[in-house]
């Protein structure tokens, strides 16, 4: 399933990541990818463990720690700290790829993730740059992305996906994968069709109707049987 997860960063959060970009290094994002992806990547990246991708990763995970839609969506067992690039003059597109089903946790002593679920959190407005659309293949056909600042995007790790190329100004995004408690994407998306549901119940009716208390028993018996925690 294909999730957008509105206004996960505040503006604070946003203006302080920027100014923390502007001022980081920059490297060959084919450092971080695997060998097939290598052939079609063709972006930047802060590079892993500098001080400023440190500040932007405890940013970002705060921001999505405090997210219910995230959680929901996501129901996050394991999140590989996330990573940032930027697409801009001749290093500006990523060609059709499917992520790595396997991910190392940097610093880590060889502690593994499965990357059950991917997502392009965006940094740049939409009217910064032209081009740069996340584009992903699925059953419906091929998806395009391209959301405000401060907007997240999630979506399966077995998708096919690209960024289209940047033609004008520059693509800022941080990516990330997530682990789930759930690993099937179709049950994950029941439980999240149904905690929408729930929500818009206890909104309407209380959270002591007896429908919204039976229904709740339901959502969590189905997690407590799906979940591997």
């Amino acid at each position: 399933m294909l999730i957008q997860v509105g206004q996960v960063l505040s503006a604070e959060e946003l203006a302080r990541l920027r100014k923390i970009l502007a001022a980081a290094p920059w490297a060959d994002g084919r450092s971080t990818t695997g060998a097939q992806s290598a052939q079609a990547k063709n972006n930047e990246q802060v590079p892993l463990g500098s001080a400023e991708t440190r500040l932007l990763q405890q940013i970002v995970m705060t921001a999505l720690n405090r997210s219910p839609v995230f959680f929901s969506a996501a129901l996050p067992k394991r999140v590989l700290p996330p990573m940032f690039n930027r697409y801009a003059g001749l290093t500006n597109a990523f060609g059709n790829h499917i992520d790595n089903a396997v991910r190392f946790i940097p610093g880590s002593q060889g502690e593994r993730l499965r990357s059950d679920i991917s997502g392009t959190l965006f940094l740049a407005e939409p009217d910064e740059y032209d081009g740069g659309e996340l584009v992903v293949e699925d059953t419906y056909g091929a998806q395009r992305v391209k959301l405000a600042a401060g907007d997240l995007v999630l979506y399966p790790g077995t998708s096919v996906h690209r960024v289209e190329p940047v033609t004008r100004g520059t693509r800022l995004a941080s990516f990330f994968w997530v682990e789930s408690m759930v690993r099937s994407d179709e049950q994950r998306r029941l439980l999240y069709d149904m905690d929408l549901h729930l929500t818009h119940l206890r909104e309407t009716v209380g959270e002591t109707d007896a429908a919204v208390v039976g229904l709740t028993g339901t959502y969590h018996n189905l997690l407590r049987l799906w979940a591997d925690v």
